[in-house]
C-alpha cells in the first residue's frame, strides 16, 4: 500500500479525492488534511495569507502520523502567486516540516506537462484576471508556453465548487484551439475527477485538471507509476521525459 498525503485548502472539491483513489484502481490510498482557508478569495494578499507556512505545517503531523510517503500542498494558486522561487521555498519548506518530499498543485502542472511533452497550452482559468495571469508567468518559468489564458473573474473555491460537468466543457472549449496541445484547468476547487475521459474525448487532446494532476504529482514523488485510464492521457501515457 502507498499511502500519499495532499494539504487541501478548505472544503470544495475534497471529494474528488476518494473518487479519484477508486479510480486509480491499485494499492494506493490519498489522505486529505483540510488546511485553514482563511478568507475565501481568489486574491492575491489572501491567497498568500492560504499558503504561509504555519497554515501549511499545522496538517502536516497528521500525515506524518497516517504513514504518507510523499505530501502536496493541493493548491494551485496558494502555490504560483509566489512566484517560481516563492513556490519553491514554499514545498521546501513544507518537506523539511514533514520529513517528507513535498511539492504543489502548481509544480505539479509543469511537470505534467513536461511528461506529456506538451510546451503550447491553453489555461481555462476560474480566477480573476490578475491571478491568472500570475498561473501564466510561473508556467512559463517553467518552461510551459501559455497560448491562451482565460479568467473567469470568480472570487471564491466555494462558488467554484459548484460547477457542473457543462459548465467546466464551456470552460474548456472556450480556450480550446488547433494549435493547443493540451488544455490546463489549474483549481483544485473544481470538480474534474469524474470528467476528464469525456473533456479529452470532446477537445481530441490531454487536459489536465488541478486535482488529476496533484495526485499524479504525489505517485511520482513515491516513485510510483498507475496506469489509469479513468484518469486520462496523463495516467496512460508512457514517460517522453524525467519531470525535474
Amino acid at each position: 500500500m502507498t499511502a500519499l498525503g495532499f494539504l487541501y485548502p478548505g472544503h470544495s472539491a475534497e471529494d474528488d479525492y476518494p473518487r479519484l483513489e477508486q479510480l486509480l484502481g491499485s494499492d494506493v490510498r490519498l489522505d486529505v488534511v483540510h488546511t485553514d482557508i482563511g478568507e475565501d478569495a481568489h486574491r492575491v494578499d489572501a491567497l498568500l495569507r492560504m499558503g504561509s507556512p504555519e497554515r501549511l505545517t499545522a496538517g502536516v503531523e497528521q500525515l506524518r502520523m497516517s504513514g504518507a510517503e510523499a505530501v502536496v500542498w493541493a493548491c494551485t494558486s496558494g502555490s504560483f502567486v509566489y512566484g517560481w522561487e516563492g513556490a519553491h521555498d514554499q514545498v521546501r519548506a513544507l518537506a523539511r516540516a514533514a520529513g517528507l518530499p513535498a511539492s504543489s498543485t502548481s509544480f505539479a502542472f509543469v511537470h505534467a506537462a513536461k511528461e506529456l511533452g506538451v510546451r503550447r497550452v491553453a489555461v481555462g482559468a476560474t480566477y480573476p484576471e490578475d491571478v491568472a495571469n500570475l498561473f501564466a508567468d510561473f508556467l512559463r518559468a517553467g518552461g510551459v508556453e501559455p497560448a491562451v489564458v482565460r479568467a473567469s473573474g470568480i472570487i471564491t473555491a466555494a462558488e467554484v465548487g459548484t460547477w457542473a460537468y457543462d459548465e467546466v466543457l464551456a470552460l474548456a472549449r472556450a480556450v480550446d484551439g488547433p494549435d493547443i496541445e493540451a488544455v490546463l484547468l489549474p483549481d483544485t476547487a473544481l470538480h474534474t475527477a469524474a470528467h476528464i475521459p469525456d473533456l479529452e474525448k470532446e477537445l481530441g487532446k490531454p487536459v489536465l485538471t488541478a486535482n488529476q494532476v496533484t495526485v499524479w504529482e504525489a505517485l511520482r514523488l513515491a516513485d510510483r507509476k498507475v496506469n489509469a485510464p479513468d484518469l486520462g492521457t496523463l495516467f496512460t501515457k508512457e514517460p517522453l521525459v524525467q519531470a525535474g
